[in-house]
């Protein structure tokens, strides 16, 4: 096994080094690089990486690390403000979308279940994508950011409710009710306990012992997992927790310098991430799912801006940063594709089906990255005047 992990991560990683230089050559984002990558050594093609299921348990840690990141970024006055005015175009979008891809779906010949777990599919936006795309150090883009972030948020909370849903259908549960009654008692225990850990002690071991880089270092990280690890305890996901963590050590001078350092980890669990979605597609059903996957994702990407665009002028926000944001939420997630993969393995829907989403989600990952790094500020973009960190 470790020789197994060596060997798997010397052809991510070199080889991720040779695509991103590729990329960058070529002037392409090195997201879809390394998607590339993972479909060229996966299962389907090369097949070189033997481990995929390790590869995405790992990579499931660079969501972690992007969750708590964006946590420390974010001042939570102004997320609970901006929570409170996107909750209904959170939840009147998500609805839009469903309805959408069930028509498709329909459309396409699949059948009713099929089409309504395609349609929940599309309803979320990708985390991932959208925070890697989006600058953290422009202070005149912190609107945006926070725009963003409240609609992800709560899609993400709707998403959990969903799984929640499919895990109940699934069995592994044999108390269904406590299943959805266990996360709403646990999520406002979780962030009190948080912030009052935060304040009486971990805020006080830090100041005593600011002076040791390493020391701040790993207490942050410790932080982050714990709380990760908490949050799947009480039901809800390693995300939110991450989250959560991040949110808690925000209002703290501390938290920009803890920012800095966690980078350059979050980006090696990130590209295990890209690396892991091209690595798990079957390349033998592309002929089957192709046409309905292009017309799911070219719907999701041209109509998810005009209704976000339009919602958003509901509670006044300007015609520029409401597109903006549009185009920034125009994927599906990375939530669909656990929704995928669940309601393959509890038979709701077929493996057809399944790739369908999967195809979806990467090629709305791939076509968004190309609208945001061609169009807006993002820290990878090609030209050096949209570039921002």
């Amino acid at each position: 096994m470790e020789a197994s992990i060596v060997h798997s991560f010397f052809l991510i990683f070199a080889g991720a080094a040779v695509v991103a230089s590729i990329a960058l050559y070529t002037k392409q984002p090195m997201i879809i690089a390394y998607i590339a990558l993972g479909v060229l050594f996966g299962p389907s093609v090369l097949s070189l990486i033997d481990e995929p299921k390790l590869m995405d348990e790992m990579s499931h840690i660079g969501i972690i690390f992007l969750l708590f990141l964006l946590g420390l970024d974010m001042q939570p006055s102004h997320l609970i403000n901006m929570l409170k005015k996107a909750s209904w175009i959170a939840l009147l979008s998500s609805v839009i979308f469903a309805f959408l891809g069930y028509t498709i779906a329909i459309a396409c010949g699949y059948t009713n279940t099929e089409s309504f777990i395609i349609g929940i599919a599309m309803m979320f936006s990708s985390t991932i994508v959208c925070i890697k795309l989006l600058p953290t150090t422009a202070l005149h883009h912190k609107h945006t950011g926070e725009l963003v972030v409240g609609l992800l948020l709560l899609q993400d909370i709707i998403a959990i409710a969903v799984l929640l849903v499919l895990y109940s259908l699934s069995g592994t549960s044999s108390n269904g009710v406590m299943q959805f009654i266990k996360p709403l008692i646990s999520l406002p225990l979780l962030i009190f306990g948080a912030f009052i850990f935060v304040k009486y002690v971990l805020l006080k071991l830090i100041t005593r012992f600011d002076r040791f880089h390493e020391y701040i270092f790993l207490v942050s990280i410790g932080w982050c997992l714990s709380m990760a690890v908490f949050a799947e305890t009480a039901g809800l996901s390693a995300e939110m927790g991450a989250f959560i963590a991040g949110i808690t050590l925000a209002t703290s001078p501390i938290s920009q310098y803890i920012a800095t350092n966690l980078k350059p980890l979050r980006d090696f669990f990130l590209i295990l991430f890209f690396f892991t979605i091209g690595a798990s597609f079957d390349l033998s059903l592309l002929g089957l799912v192709i046409a309905p996957a292009l017309i799911l994702a070219i719907s999701s990407i041209l109509i998810k801006p005009v209704v976000f665009r339009y919602l958003l002028k509901g509670i006044k926000e300007d015609a520029s940063t409401s597109w903006e944001v549009g185009f920034r939420l125009g994927q599906v997630s990375e939530f669909s594709l656990l929704i995928a993969y669940l309601a393959a393995n509890i038979g709701l829907i077929g493996t057809e089906a399944s790739h369908v989403i999967q195809a979806t989600a990467i090629l709305t990952f791939a076509l968004s990255t190309y609208i945001v790094i061609l169009n807006f500020p993002n820290p990878i973009a090609i030209s050096d005047k949209l570039r921002r960190d």
